[in-house]
């Protein structure tokens, strides 16, 4: 028998619409819009619709949402509700580059 070559497993990388960095998938939050126009924070990564992803800190949040970068990614202008509740979200996560608490 020949020793076949054991090849490491592939970790599909996505890139944070805060702060631009390139990051193993399971390390981000997807944002997703659904196809019914609802903006839901998608924690397994499988909801359908347009998704787009962030660090779990503070910071990438508010970069992205200062800059409208997260509303640009998603296609969608948010709604006063839609914002406060994103907002709500991000202010749970930690601030700088530490994980969600």
């Amino acid at each position: 028998m020949e020793k076949r070559e054991v090849r490491p497993k592939h970790i599909p990388e996505r890139t944070c619409v805060g702060c631009r960095d390139k990051k193993p998938k399971r390390e981000l939050i997807r944002v997703v819009r659904t196809p019914q126009g609802t903006i839901e924070i998608d924690a397994r990564g499988k909801k359908t619709g347009r998704g787009a992803y962030l660090c779990k800190t503070r910071d990438c949040w508010e970069t992205s949402f200062n800059r409208k970068r997260l509303e640009h990614a998603l296609k969608i202008e948010f709604s006063a509700e839609q914002r406060a509740e994103l907002l709500g979200f991000a202010n749970s996560l930690t601030v700088g580059n530490d994980e969600i608490e």
